[in-house]
C-alpha cells in the first residue's frame, strides 16, 4: 500500500492517551455513559449521553448487534514444580481440545500440565507455531463446571486490576446468548432492558449476529504498512432471520446501525454487491481499514480505541479519517472514558 493519502500507515493512529482516561471500572449505570455523536455529512461532533440514542434512530431502522457471551476463560493453576501459570483459552478445536495462550511459555511444554484443583488439570499437548498451545483437559467434571469453579473474566491487558464478581455481569451485554468469546463486544455494555424496550416501543427493529471474539482483537500493528498485519480470523453466524431483516430493511431504504466493530465485520463479510445479505457461517480475517468503502451498515456504533490497533482503522475506514481522528482528539479533551469500559461513539 502506498502512503498517498492520510490514514495509510499505522503511524497515522498514533495519539497520546493521559493514562487516568483508561477506564478500569464500569459506570454504576449502563446506559449514563458518554455518547459523541460524530456526524459524517455536517463533520460536526456533539455530545450527548447514551440512552439518548433512542432519540437518533428513527423508526423502522434496523439495530444489529453481536449476541456472543464472554466465558470465564482465564484460568490460574499451578506447574508440578509449584510455580504459578496461567491458561487463556482462545477458542475449540479438535475435538476436547482449545487453542490457549500459557504462561508462563517457556516452562509450559508440551507434555506439562497445569493443577487448577487436586483433580482439576490442564494437559499442554501441542505447540502451534503461533505462540499459543492446543491443550486438553483432565477431569472428572464438564467443561461448563470447570470454568463455573476456577475461571476468571478474561478483563483486557489495558485494564490493570485482578476481575471481582461485578466483572462477571458487566463485561457481559444484556444481550448476550451464546458462549464463545474472550473479549466482550464492548460496544454494546452500554445498552440496558429499558433502553431496549424504549427502542421497541419506537418501533425500532432489532437482530442479532454471532462472532465470537478472540484474543487477536487486542493484537497490536507491528508494521508501519498495515498491509504487511496478520489479521486475526473470528469464527461468525449470520442467521436466516438477521438475513432476512437486513435485506428488507436495505430494501426499504431504511438504515442499518452496526453494534460495534464486531458486528460490523460480520455484515462487511456478507453484504453482496447488490447490497443483500444470505445467511452464513464460518470464519472472518477481514481487514476494515481506509480506503475501503463500508457497505454492510450505515451507523455505527462503538467505543475509542487503542491508538495503532485495527480497530481506529476500522473507524476511519467508516468516518473518514480526518473526521475520526478529530473526534478522538476532542474526546480526549473533553475528558471521555476510553476502551472497553469507557464511553461511546456513534457515526451517523
Amino acid at each position: 500500500m502506498s502512503a498517498e493519502f492520510r490514514g495509510a500507515r499505522t503511524a497515522d493512529y498514533d495519539f497520546v492517551l493521559p493514562p487516568e482516561l483508561i477506564a478500569q471500572t464500569p459506570l454504576a449505570v449502563r446506559d449514563e455513559s458518554r455518547l459523541m455523536i460524530v456526524d459524517r455529512a455536517a463533520q460536526a461532533i456533539r455530545h450527548a449521553r447514551f440512552r439518548d440514542i433512542v432519540d437518533l434512530i428513527p423508526a423502522g431502522d434496523l439495530v444489529v448487534a453481536n449476541r456472543s457471551r464472554v466465558i470465564k476463560a482465564r484460568l490460574l493453576g499451578t506447574r508440578a514444580g509449584g510455580g504459578s501459570a496461567e491458561v487463556l483459552l482462545l477458542e475449540p478445536r479438535d475435538g476436547e481440545r482449545w487453542e490457549a495462550l500459557v504462561r508462563p511459555s517457556a516452562r509450559l511444554k508440551p507434555g506439562q500440565r497445569v493443577q487448577l484443583a487436586p483433580n482439576v488439570h490442564v494437559i499442554i499437548e501441542e505447540a502451534t507455531g503461533a505462540g499459543s498451545r492446543l491443550v486438553r483437559f483432565d477431569a472428572t467434571m464438564p467443561l461448563e463446571q470447570i470454568l463455573g469453579r476456577f475461571g476468571h473474566i478474561p478483563l483486557p491487558p489495558y485494564i490493570t486490576r485482578s476481575d471481582d464478581a461485578a466483572d462477571a455481569e458487566r463485561y457481559q451485554t444484556v444481550y448476550a446468548e451464546e458462549p464463545g468469546s474472550v473479549a466482550a463486544p464492548t460496544a454494546g455494555l452500554h445498552f440496558t432492558p429499558p433502553l431496549l424496550d424504549a427502542l421497541r416501543a419506537k418501533s425500532v427493529d432489532w437482530a442479532s449476529v454471532l462472532l465470537h471474539v478472540g484474543a487477536g482483537t487486542f493484537k497490536p500493528l507491528e508494521h508501519d504498512n498495515p498491509a504487511a498485519h496478520q489479521m486475526h480470523s473470528e469464527r461468525f453466524t449470520l442467521g436466516a432471520d438477521t438475513a432476512e431483516a437486513l435485506t428488507a430493511t436495505r430494501q426499504a431504504g431504511r438504515g442499518v446501525w452496526a453494534v460495534g466493530t464486531t458486528t460490523l465485520r460480520v455484515l462487511e463479510s456478507t453484504v453482496a454487491a447488490d447490497g443483500t445479505f444470505a445467511p452464513t457461517s464460518g470464519s472472518t480475517d477481514i481487514f476494515i481499514r481506509p480506503p475501503h468503502v463500508v457497505r454492510g451498515a450505515d451507523h455505527l456504533i462503538t467505543n475509542f480505541h487503542l491508538p495503532r490497533s485495527t480497530l481506529i482503522m476500522l473507524v476511519a475506514a467508516f468516518a473518514g479519517y480526518d473526521l475520526t481522528m478529530r473526534a478522538y482528539a476532542t474526546a480526549i479533551a473533553e475528558g471521555y472514558r476510553f476502551y472497553s469500559y469507557g464511553d461511546a461513539m456513534c457515526v451517523v
